[in-house]
C-alpha cells in the first residue's frame, strides 16, 4: 500500500490512477499533514459476458434468396400503407 501525500497526488494523479488500473497498486492512500484522508482503489467490473452465436439457429423457417427478395413489396406496401403518391 503505497502513500502519498496531497501535493504529490494532485502532481501525478493520472499516473496514480494508472498503477492502480494496471494492478501494480493494489491501493493508494492519500494523506494531508501526515494524516490519511483518501484512498484510491481499482473500481470491480464485472466481466463481459460471452456472446453466444446461432442463439435463434432452427427458430426460422429457412429462406432462399428469391423468397426474401418476394418479400420486398408486401414490406413497401406495410411502410407506404398510410401515405398518398404524388
Amino acid at each position: 500500500m503505497l502513500t502519498v501525500n496531497m501535493l504529490d497526488a494532485k502532481t501525478s494523479l493520472s499516473k496514480l490512477v494508472d498503477a492502480v488500473e494496471n494492478g501494480s497498486e493494489s491501493e493508494i492512500v492519500i494523506a494531508r499533514n501526515g494524516k490519511p484522508a483518501a484512498k484510491l482503489v481499482p473500481i470491480d467490473v464485472p466481466p463481459r459476458k460471452k456472446r453466444r452465436l446461432g442463439l435463434l439457429a432452427g427458430k426460422y423457417p429457412p429462406m432462399d434468396f428469391e423468397a426474401f427478395q418476394a418479400m420486398d413489396a408486401e414490406i413497401e406496401a406495410t411502410f407506404l400503407l398510410g401515405s398518398k403518391e404524388t
